[in-house]
């Protein structure tokens, strides 16, 4: 009989070591766990910053385009009108040459 109580307090001694040992493996991969998911929680952070930070991006593309576009009609305006401007003057001073010429002969 006292081999059965030896034994059984061998066998709760050895339950109770492998239970602490179960319970610290189930301690580090709840930390490993715990990590990970505050690692993913960071990296969809980090990923839903990014995606607003490409949205901006994209409303300021669109936005410059729009205005590079109205920059383009202005300066073809401005291009034309220089031209009906640089042909008035050149005929204005055709026209006083031709003026001054007549002027110059009688």
């Amino acid at each position: 009989m006292n081999d059965r109580v030896f034994n059984s307090s061998a066998m709760t001694e050895s339950s109770a070591v492998e239970i602490e040992i179960a319970t610290r493996r189930l301690m580090a991969a709840l930390d490993a766990l715990e990590s990970a998911v505050e690692r993913r929680r960071d990296a969809d952070r980090d990923e839903n910053e990014l995606a607003a930070r490409i949205q901006a991006l994209g409303a300021d593309r669109s936005r410059l385009a729009d205005e590079l576009d109205g920059a383009l009609v202005k300066a073809r305006k401005l291009e034309r009108t220089n031209r009906e401007i640089s042909d008035r003057l050149d005929s204005a001073i055709v026209t006083i040459r031709s003026v001054l010429d007549t002027g110059e002969d009688g």
